[in-house]
């Protein structure tokens, strides 16, 4: 590479990820073949449209791309129409609500303090500038519970134009048909955010929403699902929801995909039908209840009081006396990437919380599986009881450098 100093940061990034471990649940590591189709002179074309019906000329091979990356999606998602363009999963989601609503229509998600995201209506985001948003909650944070007759009771009060199940810090399982049966009673439309479990619905370890009758389901194609940074759209079944999401996509609000990434997506949907995908997916979850079991074992609180899924949500603040921002601090210090994150009923502001977030679809990746996830949090718990331990730190910090050499990151999945 002729800029060196780009060249400098992508190597010092290399060597980040290779002697270090992530536990940010949204984070994973790509294989060689995502890598090269998201680096390909697709990335040269412009393509606005859809196959068979592009405003450029040129587009023998995108077309084809596309139409194997939407092929793909189906089949591996079990539903009838995809639309691979949205940049990301934000997009997604703003394209099926510009889809769908009208400005000042009701919205039901669940409460970002309570496990969902950004885009399901925090007063800050744009959607929530243009919808009416309303949520629902946990009954109980110390089960995970969802308090449906809560949900039910809102949504009658409400009557909101779409559901939305779907989180980004939610640890449990989502009763799909209790969202369906509230959204019938309604007449709502149900929308499945899976952006965080994609990979664990491909792989057919966690429920398929669409097998409890839910309408669209939209997701980010990285996270569990391993493929590159970008978004899908995804309708079971009715074709006139389909056509107004592609509308809403292109000229709603993209311009041209970006081709060379939705090459990698295509990609990451053939990897993800195989059955070495599935051994992977349900690595996850073997992995994430170590690390549960191993969190439980010292008293540490977690929000839902474990996991279902690939993520943990722990209150460090409430069982250590450490804030999520210094957690996250002094774990990165020691090569353990994760993330400071709220919890319900949060006392403390959003930047520096009273929890951390953390998951296992990196380094089961890697190659971990029970032992060594097990023992990465005890690790990670003796750090955060000795945080300002410096000899303590450089032991921990050493072993953590051991692991990362003993299963390096792979290149090859299938």
């Amino acid at each position: 590479m002729r800029d060196k100093k780009i060249e400098k940061l992508i190597k010092s990034e290399e060597k980040r990820q290779a002697e270090g471990l992530e536990l940010i649940p949204s984070e994973n590591y790509v294989s060689e073949d995502v890598l090269r189709a998201n680096g390909s002179v697709f990335t040269n074309k412009y393509s606005e449209g859809y196959p068979g019906r592009r405003y450029y000329g040129g587009q023998d091979f995108t077309d084809q791309v596309e139409t194997l990356a939407i092929e793909r999606a189906c089949k591996l998602f079990n539903c009838k129409y995809a639309n691979v363009q949205p940049h990301s999963g934000a997009p997604a989601n703003l394209a099926v609500y510009a889809a769908l609503l009208s400005p000042g229509d009701t919205v039901l998600g669940m409460d970002l303090s309570h496990g969902g995201h950004l885009t399901h209506g925090h007063p800050m985001t744009l959607p929530a500038k243009i919808y009416k948003f309303v949520t629902y909650k946990m009954k109980n944070p110390d089960t995970g519970e969802i308090d449906y007759e809560e949900m039910r009771r809102v949504a009658i009060a409400e009557k909101p134009k779409l559901i939305i199940a779907g989180f980004s810090a939610y640890s449990k399982t989502l009763n799909y048909k209790k969202f369906v049966e509230i959204a019938r009673e309604v007449g709502a439309i149900t929308m499945a955010d899976m952006a965080h479990i994609a990979g664990l619905i491909a792989a057919g370890v966690l429920r398929n929403p669409f097998d409890d009758g839910f309408d669209i389901i939209t997701s980010t194609t990285h996270k569990t699902l391993r493929g590159p940074r970008g978004g899908i759209i995804l309708t079971r079944e009715d074709e006139e929801i389909a056509k107004k999401i592609d509308k809403a996509i292109f000229p709603g609000i993209q311009g041209g995909p970006h081709m060379h990434t939705i090459a990698a997506k295509a990609v990451a949907f053939g990897e993800a039908m195989t059955p070495k995908f599935k051994k992977y997916a349900l690595q996850i979850l073997k992995n994430a209840k170590a690390m549960e079991q191993v969190f439980h074992k010292n008293k540490i609180r977690m929000i839902g009081g474990g996991t279902d899924n690939h993520l943990i949500l722990a209150d460090v603040f409430g069982s250590l006396g450490v804030t999520g921002k210094e957690a996250q601090t002094v774990l990165d210090e020691v090569g353990i990437t994760l993330n400071m994150n709220s919890i319900a009923g949060d006392t403390r502001k959003p930047l520096d919380p009273s929890g951390i977030r953390f998951g296992t679809p990196a380094i089961t990746t890697r190659g971990f599986k029970e032992k060594e996830c097990a023992c990465v949090a005890e690790l990670m718990i003796k750090v955060l009881k000795n945080k300002d331990n410096k000899k303590i730190k450089e032991s921990v910090h050493k072993e953590i450098k051991k692991l990362a050499k003993k299963f390096p990151i792979p290149k090859k999945f299938v």
